[in-house]
């Protein structure tokens, strides 16, 4: 009983629990699913269409509150056994439990109100119910990623790709989900988005925690994670093509679902067998004197972990000749930088453009000439896309950092040139650039969420890293309003008037609009480049200090 009382709240059962929450909390890629019965129903055109995207955007970047929540009631770091005040009045559920209630309330009455149960409601109410639902997801993402960075501090990239990575397949396994229990009923799609991605939080939030330790190989059960990560992404890939080509009965669709639950269940393989490793060590320094004392030195050991963390903040000055200066910020702090700014237009140009892309991919594929399940299928493998750059920039820049000294920056810069490629071949229209283009896009769209959020932590600090990331998050939506409502609809609706309709076709229809948008991506890429230059001596000195931290932890 008392191995199970530690194991179920350590660290490993708390990634875990943060892995399912993210499988159902990134419905805004899903927008595509139910985008076009959003517009028949409420009489939209593609400009309002795209403003209640916008307002999609800004829930889910908006998470200055939940950071700031989270700061409140959630310890820096694990609290004292003798102490259970953080576990019962404060912690990350906190956090999830105001997620929950907020996801519920938006998507339900956007259902209410695609059924007819609700009159048309005014296109600001209909905003506001999309920013409600959307903005449940700036409080799961902040207990669930900035808990795993607290508990990871050595190895921050791989651990928020991991969670950033299982939120961009989530669109895809809440697809998969649809397509086996409804069969081209968006309406439904809807209402299983308030029911699951509210019940499936509220069952699993008691085990999200802040329990950070320092025994054992952290990470090879990372890898752990990662490996099974990659495997679920490449069998949903494999699940989506072959749904594009044949059509699956109901007991097939059935049979590849279970597939997929058995997949998403086996991260609690991991951390049983994390668990139990620690535990031996635990009940190893527990059963005497010489263990007692190496407890209090953990203990110890722990505190000057966080110092040792923040030195690694510092220039160095004796290869700098400048004076030392930590780098402990706090929100105000952080946005009296021009790193903070560097970061912020860097992300609007990047997110943005990604968010206008799969804001619009659904009328990108009507204008081509795509079938509805082709640009379903498109939706889905967004989400593909998206965990690979998600995840894929976790892990790489994590090696590239620490074996070639390779800045998180620089591959900022590299991924928003290459989106740029990718906006050029969807503007160029050609056949099946429409599925080339999106990869690109997607990848590097995707890549962004891993890179930005490791990347405050390291510049401005761990403990204020949910308020200073999702303040920089705000940038996306400000993209995407001026990409989306301002480009893409206002030149879709010119061309479609000139058709002499609200419908148009053919590929001049988003031309122009991401000839500009693989600009503004570009430019992005030259802004991260200055952030790159501006920190390449912080980040010198930061390879030297994790690689100290992990050969001690080695030991």
């Amino acid at each position: 009983m008392e191995y199970w009382r530690w194991s179920s709240s350590n660290k490993w059962t708390a990634t875990v629990a943060s892995i399912w929450i993210q499988c159902t909390s990134g419905s805004l890629y899903t927008f595509g699913i139910y985008s076009p019965l959003l517009k028949s129903t409420q009489h939209y055109d593609q400009s309002t269409l795209d403003m209640i995207a916008v307002f999609k955007d800004i829930g889910t970047n908006m998470g200055l509150l939940s950071g700031l929540l989270y700061t409140a009631v959630t310890p820096s770091s694990a609290p004292s056994s003798s102490s259970s005040i953080g576990k019962v009045v404060g912690g990350p559920w906190v956090v999830h439990l105001t997620g929950a209630i907020q996801c519920f309330t938006g998507y339900f009455l956007v259902w209410l109100s695609v059924t007819g149960a609700l009159p048309h409601p005014p296109i600001p109410l209909m905003c506001f119910f999309m920013f409600l639902a959307s903005h449940a997801q700036t409080f799961y993402n902040t207990a669930n990623v900035v808990s795993a960075v607290q508990n990871f501090p050595n190895y921050s990239g791989t651990a928020v790709g991991i969670m950033k990575g299982f939120v961009g397949l989530s669109g895809a396994i809440l697809i998969q989900l649809y397509r086996t229990i409804f069969v081209d009923d968006p309406s439904n799609f809807l209402l299983m988005l308030a029911l699951l991605a509210t019940l499936n939080p509220l069952l699993l939030m008691s085990f999200v925690r802040v329990c950070p330790s320092s025994v054992g190989d952290d990470k090879k059960y990372l890898n752990g994670f990662s490996i099974i990560a990659v495997v679920i992404a490449a069998y949903l890939m494999i699940l989506i093509i072959l749904e594009s080509i044949i059509t699956f009965g109901l007991f097939a669709r059935i049979i590849t679902f279970l597939v997929l639950f058995v997949a998403l269940i086996s991260p609690l393989y991991v951390s049983i067998k994390a668990s139990s490793m620690e535990s031996r060590v635990y009940h190893i320094k527990t059963s005497s004197v010489e263990g007692t004392a190496l407890l209090d030195d953990q203990h110890s050991m722990d505190s000057m972990d966080l110092i040792v963390r923040n030195e690694s903040l510092r220039y160095d000055a004796e290869e700098e000749g400048i004076k030392p200066k930590l780098r402990n910020l706090n929100l105000l702090q952080a946005m009296r930088t021009i790193d903070f700014w560097l970061l912020f237009v860097a992300m609007a140009c990047g997110m943005g453009s990604g968010l206008a892309t799969v804001n619009n991919i659904s009328q990108i594929g009507e204008s081509l000439g795509y079938s509805a399940l082709e640009t379903s299928t498109l939706v889905s493998l967004w989400s593909i896309w998206n965990f690979l750059g998600r995840f894929g920039a976790g892990f790489v820049s994590d090696y590239l950092l620490l074996s070639r000294g390779w800045s998180r920056p620089l591959i900022m810069a590299v991924t928003l040139a290459v989106m740029s490629i990718g906006h050029l071949l969807v503007a160029s229209g050609l056949a099946g650039t429409l599925y080339a283009g999106p990869v690109l896009v997607g990848v590097c769209y995707g890549a962004q969420w891993s890179l930005m959020p490791t990347i405050c932590s390291e510049i401005f600090s761990v403990l204020h890293m949910g308020t200073i990331f999702y303040t920089i998050s705000i940038a996306s939506p400000v993209g995407s309003y001026l990409l989306s409502v301002w480009l893409v609809g206002y030149v879709y609706d010119k061309e479609a008037s000139i058709e002499g309709g609200n419908v148009c076709n053919g590929a001049h229809c988003f031309m122009l609009s991401f000839l500009i948008m693989a600009c503004v991506s570009f430019l992005g890429s030259l802004v991260a480049f200055g952030l790159l230059l501006r920190t390449r001596k912080f980040y010198k000195q930061l390879v030297f200090q994790k690689s100290q931290l992990s050969a001690a932890a080695a030991e």
